[in-house]
């Protein structure tokens, strides 16, 4: 995997990240709708809301790093690198939402890593 791989995984990898951080903030910060769920109000809601546009902005951006990197390398490889979108997620639900991650949630995080890691070794 030339470097120029590895940065573009990265950056998808950051921007997945990004995307879902600015998803799950925005839809906290929307206010409670009175007299229960309606599904008109909650989208007028949504469409102001800067948070999932910046989210969605995110995955947009990520769609052009991903076709570049898919344009140099294999998608057998690129695949189940991009599968470390989910540890940085689990990290960034506990650094950034302060949320409880369970030891069984960071073992299976560790083995998703050295599953990548095993599956990018064979490609150095």
């Amino acid at each position: 995997m030339t470097l120029t791989v590895i940065l573009l995984v990265a950056f998808s990898i950051v921007l997945d990240v990004i995307g879902q951080l600015c998803f799950k903030l925005g839809l906290d910060r929307l206010p409670e709708l009175e007299g229960g769920f309606r599904l008109n109000a909650f989208w007028g809601q949504v469409f102001n809301a800067p948070l999932l546009w910046a989210g969605i902005g995110a995955y947009a951006l990520e769609f052009f790093v991903w076709l570049e990197a898919l344009s140099r390398a294999p998608l057998s490889l690129l695949f189940p690198a991009g599968a470390l979108a989910y540890c940085g997620v689990v990290l960034a639900g506990k650094v950034v939402l302060g949320e409880t991650v369970s030891r069984r949630r960071w073992l299976a995080t560790l083995v998703i890593t050295a599953g990548v890691m095993l599956v990018c070794a064979g490609h150095a």
